[in-house]
């Protein structure tokens, strides 16, 4: 790290002598670059660089016609302090380290009130809500007791209420009754199945020390592999929102459900030559984690529109338990897990359509114009305005329809065909798509696979089969993760070219173990836990 940032020091000053301030040798002496802190210079039309002007506010150095963004030693001096703070006064961790991760407006608002009913539950260790409500007079019945009556609907409203249910009467779902054995999908989580795997996966036990290397890293890979993995967790997955094409960040644990990803990867020695991922900021930020935990962050990473999540429409943003509520659970269901059924479309005003939206305004260049939305836009703004078809709306049809064909056209091509290594980050339906494909899954059974936040999925391009990694818990990965209905599509026996297993499957969960072998393994763990 010193070589490298003498290195770049001794960069900066060839170039500022050479190309901007004519600094000669004995000046540059004088010289120092903070780290950091952004460098301004202003050019005049002959790129001569402007010496700043003369202002109290301003901080330059001498024989630099630039300026510093922040005065250097201020941002070290803060953090000193803070530091101080912290071990001075109690508390100050537990409230400076807050959820302070960039959240959207209707995050937040739902992050304020999951906080105040996570503060109704403290209080209730204090107050008896049960507890007869002492009658001061004011209500005008001089002291007696209010005669209460609740209807049905009331009465089960405030249960909802007490088990952390909205209350909405209006909604035809609120009269209904769920009946025995109906499958319901949560507001917020994926629908949970028992695991229905014909073949169990191939899973690869973590290398033993008499394969690792002197930096406790197993031997590289270098055979052509594709390692698809689905971003960490958002704040909008926590809350149970329609996401889509909405720029939700990654959540803390996302973050690291993205580390854990890179590490265990970086274990098993795998190493990358090309990354591809979507215009969407949790999966960028799970690329960024994953080649951080591997060293890798000089990787070249290619970024398409053609990756992103399905298009939501004017479902983009909602609770899934309001729209559940509102539409009735047939039409959610449709919405949501229907193959070709389409969510209602968004305005060409709206927010969330992807034409108000500088990325793909000024970036996106592989679709047609729209003959109707370059006449609102130039009827808009009184001047022609070309403006590119994009989507209001996306089935899982169409996501797979833009999906599958730049796999076929552009990373098989570029890269699987080359021997490379690769790395895709993107969301559940866009890799809904690329397995369907891989893995030669049907159209009718896709809607029921799931796929787990922050889980590599390692497919063998020899093999054409998928293959999962030994987290070294001991645990079942078909009991950790849920892939789904359709989770028995994903795996298949993975086998070399000459027809034999591949032997890089080598825990089997499904064998069970005999009596004498688990009384074995007890006695060890007793011996290890008496001496400790």
């Amino acid at each position: 790290e010193k070589q490298l940032n003498l290195l770049t020091r001794n960069i900066y000053f060839i170039l500022k002598k050479k190309t901007i301030d004519n600094i000669g040798d004995a000046e540059i002496q004088d010289i120092a670059i903070p780290t950091g802190i952004p460098i301004v210079y202003k050019f005049d039309d002959e790129l001569k660089a402007i010496p700043p002007a003369k202002e109290d506010h301003a901080v330059s150095q001498v024989h630099m016609n630039a300026l510093f963004l922040e005065k250097p030693g201020l941002l070290k001096e803060a953090l000193k302090r803070e530091k101080q703070w912290s071990e001075a006064v109690p508390g100050y961790d537990r409230i400076m380290s807050r959820y302070t991760r960039p959240m959207t407006s209707i995050e937040r608002s739902l992050y304020k009130l999951d906080a105040e009913r996570e503060l109704g539950e403290w209080a209730s260790e204090f107050i008896d809500v049960n507890a007869p409500v002492e009658d001061d007079g004011n209500d005008g019945n001089f002291g007696k007791p209010m005669m209460v009556t609740e209807s049905e609907v009331w009465e089960m409203g405030m249960k909802e209420l007490e088990s952390g249910e909205q209350f909405d009467p209006d909604t035809p779902s609120f009269h209904q009754t769920e009946t025995a054995g109906e499958e319901l999908i949560e507001d917020n989580e994926e629908e949970i199945v028992e695991p229905n795997i014909y073949t169990p996966p191939c899973v690869t036990s973590i290398p033993s020390a008499a394969v690792l290397g002197n930096d406790g890293m197993s031997q590289i890979r270098r055979d052509s592999v594709i390692v698809i993995i689905r971003h960490g967790k958002t704040q909008h997955n926590k809350l149970g929102l329609f996401t889509g094409w909405e720029d939700a960040p990654l959540a803390d644990e996302g973050i690291e459900e993205a580390k854990e990803a890179g590490r265990l990867l970086k274990l098993h020695g795998f190493e990358f030559d090309v990354v591809y991922t979507s215009w969407l900021s949790r999966a960028l930020e799970t690329a960024w984690y994953v080649m951080d935990e591997m060293d890798a962050l000089w990787l070249p990473i290619i970024k398409t529109w053609r990756l992103n999540e399905r298009m939501y429409g004017s479902l983009t943003g909602l609770s899934k338990q309001m729209v559940k509520q509102k539409y009735g659970e047939k039409q959610f269901k449709a919405w949501r897990r229907g193959y070709g059924v389409k969510p209602p479309a968004v305005s060409s005003f709206s927010p969330h359509y992807p034409g108000n939206d500088k990325r793909y305004q000024k970036y996106l260049q592989d679709k047609r114009y729209s003959l109707r939305e370059t006449l609102i836009r130039s009827i808009e703004s009184g001047e022609l305005k070309l403006q590119r078809k994009l989507p209001k709306s996306e089935s899982l049809r169409d996501c797979m329809e833009r999906t599958i064909p730049y796999f076929v056209e552009r990373i098989a091509v570029d890269a699987v065909d080359q021997g490379k290594r690769v790395l895709i980050s993107s969301s559940e339906n866009a890799i809904r798509g690329l397995l369907m494909h891989l893995l030669d899954i049907e159209e009718e059974e896709i809607t029921g696979l799931e796929i787990p936040n922050g889980l590599p999925l390692i497919y063998d391009v020899k093999s054409k089969c998928l293959k999962l990694l030994d987290d070294g818990t001991g645990r079942d990965p078909l009991e950790v993760h849920n892939f789904g209905k359709a989770g028995k599509y994903l795996f298949r026996p993975c086998q070399n070219e000459d027809g034999t297993l591949d032997e890089e499957c080598t825990i089997d969960f499904t064998t069970k173990l005999s009596k004498a072998e688990e009384e074995t393994i007890e006695s060890i763990k007793r011996g290890i836990t008496s001496s400790l």
